[in-house]
């Protein structure tokens, strides 16, 4: 299917690690624009699991099948990302109500900067709609199973990192 649009989006987060769910959305917004480039947030204030040049590799992995999908990193403003990448579009996921509240604040704010910038948001595929990085991180770390959550490199990556989780079979 072609992108129905001919504009450039980005789709910003911090992909720590990068879950099915986004990869849902990666697929879905591949499909509506002609460019989608996903951008990992360089967020100092965080202490992520994986670097920023090791989620960039996750994610240059999974979504290598997609021509039109770029990815990228930044810190910063997301308005400012967006205009040095000529995009018009910020695609955003919400799982639930809670979601909305934070996003609609982040929406509505961007829009003030740069009113030239739309926010699309895309309804999570209800299979997906409960998984989030942090969710992910929590059940691996505590022994459970996360096989059908992320995609299978980056669960044989969570391994490599928390070595001592691996289950004894």
């Amino acid at each position: 299917m072609l992108p129905a649009s001919s504009s450039i989006a980005i789709y910003p987060g911090s992909f720590d690690p990068i879950t099915n769910g986004h990869l849902d959305l990666i697929h879905r917004g591949a499909r509506l624009f002609s460019k989608l480039i996903v951008s990992v947030l360089r967020n100092d204030s965080k202490e992520p699991l994986f670097s920023v040049e090791e989620r960039t590799e996750m994610l240059l992995e999974v979504v290598k099948v997609y021509p039109n999908v770029e990815v990228d990193s930044f810190h910063g403003l997301l308005v400012d990302h967006a205009k040095a990448h000529s995009a018009t579009v910020l695609l955003r996921g919400i799982r639930a109500i809670s979601d909305y509240e934070f996003e609609l604040q982040m929406a509505l704010m961007n829009r003030r900067l740069s009113p030239g910038i739309e926010t699309i948001f895309l309804m999570s595929n209800e299979a997906y709609s409960f998984i989030s990085s942090r969710l992910v991180k929590q059940v691996f770390s505590l022994g459970g199973d996360i096989t059908g959550l992320v995609p299978p490199t980056v669960e044989a990556r969570l391994r490599q990192r928390l070595p001592h989780l691996t289950k004894e079979t």
